[in-house]
């Protein structure tokens, strides 16, 4: 078991069996936060759903023994950063969250953007209250590297050159992408929370 517990939030349509979220769950043993419906999502209930499964983690006293009292570790990818970003803004339950690694946001404002994901905008650009680090991509499809690295700064987060990696999923060829762990062991250590992995 690794010292933290290690959310992944996937973005719209989930990571399927190539994406660097599929593997590090398989290699690592983290956990993916399901959602009720990847194709059309609602950012209320995508929002409910963390909060849920964040709640859960604060048990009533005959469950004080079982509890998982891991800090969290947020890892996101494209929609799932804004997920974050959302959740952040209205949740009462920020604490619980000891830092946040957000990769490839997408754009949510340009007017190409799927209709999916179009009720999303616009964007929320308060500050994380937990620290954080955002990778972006220089040939992003859905976000420019300035759009992206606008989105770090409102956010309050560390930026990370991701190279010319596309969307920084399956269809990158990232494969486990290593770099992506160093970038997570390196928040970690920022947060005061021990990787383990």
């Amino acid at each position: 078991m690794t010292t933290a517990r290690i959310l992944l939030l996937p973005g719209w349509q989930n990571s399927g069996p190539g994406h660097w979220q599929t593997l590090w769950e398989q290699q690592h043993g983290f956990e993916r936060l399901m959602q009720d419906d990847w194709w059309w999502p609602r950012r209320g209930d995508w929002m409910a759903r963390l909060d849920d499964v964040l709640q859960a983690e604060a048990p009533n006293p005959a469950q004080a023994a079982a509890a998982d009292t891991r800090p969290v570790v947020l890892v996101a990818h494209s929609l799932g950063c804004h997920l974050v970003a959302a959740w952040a803004a209205h949740s009462r339950h920020t604490a619980r969250v000891g830092a946040a690694l957000l990769v490839a946001p997408p754009d949510l404002e340009r007017a190409d953007m799927p209709p999916q994901v179009q009720a999303w905008a616009p964007v929320q650009r308060q500050p994380l209250p937990m620290p954080a680090t955002a990778v972006i991509s220089r040939d992003d499809p859905y976000c420019s590297a300035e759009r992206g690295a606008q989105f770090a700064a409102a956010w309050g987060c560390q930026w990370v050159d991701g190279g010319a990696g596309g969307h920084l999923n399956a269809a990158s060829g990232l494969g486990h992408w290593p770099e992506g762990l160093t970038q997570l062991r390196a928040l970690m250590a920022r947060a005061g929370i021990p990787p383990g992995f």
